[in-house]
């Protein structure tokens, strides 16, 4: 877990950096410089963009983490990196040709309800190749275990950027719609950053010739295609279903709460990044028991890091809200759902690496596909009753029903298990300190209260779970920077 823990601390620090300069957009700018329907519109685009990226990248991100550690020689690896390249961009071209063909077809169904999505249309499939191989080169990027300036780029610097745009907004430098258009740049140079970056760690041998175990790898990358898919469905067909039902400006209410619940799976994100391809050198030199380990580890730290963003959010929720425009304020709901979907799919640890990287990969095409039908009838259900609360209930059922499937799969087919008495100790500290802060309003300014209230909450569940020892790898942590910090 050495180098797990190095990169995941530094890819966990890089992250929630960028989860700060993306909550002050979030919180404090996007609503008031860019206007409930531009900002809508952004984020639908964006929604759009991500939900189409796993058909242009082909899957091939989670294929070169599984294969190349398969690669005897220099030269095999050099035939898979230029296949990964190569292939995604042949398969994209005619891709792009049928959406021309039905282009009609396919601005009627999208603009029915929010006309102003027409003039961006074909934004989306531009930033979509653009994201695509942002994950190819970042993959290429952490085989070699090079993931931190992928996760920077990812997670700081597009944000960053962003911040930058509406401060030219704000100046009169650009205008709402040439933001729109900067976000597609913005993404663009993230991925030409991140080529370039891939190819000074591996430079590029490019060989035109198809790898030898090419029918396993196209049967592997035609079903991560389609779970792809289904993942990224499942994050953002929300809001893409929301476009065709309410003004594109409750997105916008509805993009807050869920960037603030998001914040939760940040651990997650950042860790997996390191584990992903540790995972797929364990599973494919089959050592159950160390997978088993690694997979009890991941479940229990995740919990740990999520457990304690998760109770920071919820205990502060109220203070947070008062500071936003009072029209955000049905959002709340919308952070508890979403929120705790998340938590529930973080305690999982390495649950999607693993079944990724094994013999079973085709059942999470099945299970996605069915998770997809009960999403969408869900959203059709809720939302017309519901609204933006609607969806978030919606989220919440499709995301729990998904990662339950994939823990019992895991468990019953891979006699791998992910939890320990320890798991419970941290539900238990965190249920307790929720029941004892939430309703606890200090009588200040909301960020006064949200400073005090967080301060008392850190000290109580760092000294709660580090007396429980609910993680062997978080005591050692804290007890080596206490040590420094004394002598």
């Amino acid at each position: 877990m050495g180098i797990v823990l190095n990169q995941s601390l530094k890819n966990t620090i890089i992250t929630y950096i960028g989860f700060g300069i993306g909550g002050i957009s979030t919180i404090f700018l996007f609503p008031p410089i860019l206007g409930k329907t531009y900002y809508g519109l952004s984020n639908y685009i964006l929604s759009c963009a991500n939900v189409i990226m796993p058909l242009f990248a082909i899957g091939m991100q989670n294929t070169l983490v599984k294969f190349y550690s398969q690669c005897k020689t220099e030269k095999e690896e050099n035939q898979f990196l230029s296949f990964t390249v190569v292939f995604p961009l042949l398969l994209s071209i005619p891709l792009v040709l049928i959406g021309l063909f039905f282009y009609d077809d396919i601005s009627f169904f999208i603009t029915k309800k929010n006309p102003i999505v027409k003039e961006f249309i074909y934004l989306i499939p531009f930033i979509g190749i653009c994201m695509a191989y942002f994950e190819i080169f970042y993959a290429w990027a952490r085989v070699h275990m090079h993931s931190v300036f992928g996760n920077f780029m990812k997670e700081v610097g597009l944000r960053l950027f962003s911040l930058i745009a509406l401060v030219g907004i704000y100046y009169h430098w650009i205008t709402v719609v040439d933001f729109i258009y900067l976000t597609a740049g913005i993404y663009f140079i993230a991925f030409l950053l991140t080529m370039l970056y891939a190819f000074r760690i591996k430079k590029p041998v490019f060989q035109f010739s198809i790898p030898h175990n090419v029918k396993a790898i196209l049967e592997y990358t035609f079903y991560i295609i389609l779970s792809g898919s289904v993942a990224n469905l499942l994050l953002d067909g929300d809001k893409i279903m929301l476009n065709q039902y309410m003004d594109i400006g409750n997105i916008a209410y509805y993009s807050v709460a869920t960037y603030i619940a998001l914040v939760i799976s940040v651990p997650s994100r950042a860790m997996h990044q390191i584990v992903y391809p540790i995972t797929a050198k364990l599973m494919h030199e089959n050592k159950h028991d160390e997978l088993n380990e690694l997979y009890k580890k991941t479940s229990v730290n995740l919990q740990v890091v999520g457990g304690f963003v998760m109770l920071c959010i919820f205990v502060n929720i109220n203070q947070l809200y008062e500071m936003l425009p009072k029209e955000y304020s049905g959002g709340i709901w919308i952070v508890f759902m979403i929120g705790l979907s998340k938590y529930f799919d973080l305690i999982l640890g390495n649950n999607n690496a693993i079944i990724f990287n094994s013999k079973y990969y085709r059942m999470v095409l099945f299970l996605g596909l069915m998770l997809v039908f009960f999403t969408i009838v869900l959203n059709m259900i809720f939302i017309p009753l519901y609204g933006i609360t609607g969806s978030a209930f919606a989220t919440l059922l499709s995301i729990t029903l998904y990662s339950l499937a994939k823990l019992m799969f895991v468990v019953k087919r891979m006699h791998l298990y992910p939890f320990t008495i320890q798991n419970l100790y941290s539900i238990a500290i965190t249920v307790l300190l929720f029941v004892m802060f939430y309703f606890w309003q200090f009588p200040f300014h909301p960020i006064i209260g949200i400073v005090l209230k967080s301060v008392l909450v850190t000290i109580l569940y760092l000294y709660l779970n580090y007396r429980l020892n609910v993680s062997v790898e978080i005591n050692r942590i804290l007890e080596g920077f206490t040590n420094r910090v004394f002598r």
